[in-house]
C-alpha cells in the first residue's frame, strides 16, 4: 500500500469544503444536496489514496456504501439504536432519508468515475 498523493490532496481539500459547509450552512441546496454529492467523491478519493484497485470497483463500492447509509436513515437507525444523543454518530449516519440524496450520491460517483477514466486515464 502506497500513498497516492494527488488523490490524498483532493480528499483533504474536499474534507475541508465539507467541514466548512457543515459549520456555516444549516439549510439549503449546498448543505443538503451538494454536500452529499461531495461526500461520495471524498470517500472515493480517500480509498484511491491508499488502495490500488480499479476505479469501477471503488466507484461501485462507494455507491453501495452511500446507499446503505441512506437505507439506515430510511429505517431510522439512529433512533432504533438510541443514538440520538450521540451528536457525532447522528451527524455521520444522518437522520433524514431522501431520494434526492440517492441522486446526489449517484451523480457524485458518476462524476468522479468519469474524471478518473477520461482525464486521468484510469480504468
Amino acid at each position: 500500500m502506497t500513498l497516492n498523493k494527488p488523490y490524498f490532496m483532493l480528499a483533504i481539500l474536499i474534507l475541508i469544503v465539507e467541514v466548512l459547509i457543515a459549520l456555516h450552512l444549516d439549510t439549503g441546496f449546498i448543505r443538503h444536496t451538494f454536500g452529499d454529492y461531495l461526500v461520495v467523491i471524498l470517500i472515493y478519493c480517500t480509498i484511491k489514496s491508499f488502495f490500488k484497485t480499479t476505479s469501477k470497483v471503488i466507484a461501485i463500492g462507494v455507491l453501495l456504501f452511500a446507499y446503505f447509509i441512506e437505507f439506515l436513515q430510511y429505517i431510522n437507525i439512529v433512533n432504533l439504536l438510541n443514538l440520538q444523543n450521540k451528536k457525532i454518530l447522528s451527524i455521520l449516519i444522518g437522520t433524514t432519508f431522501s431520494v434526492f440524496d440517492l441522486i446526489a450520491y449517484t451523480l457524485g460517483v458518476l462524476t468522479i468515475l468519469s474524471v478518473d477514466i477520461k482525464i486521468f486515464n484510469h480504468d
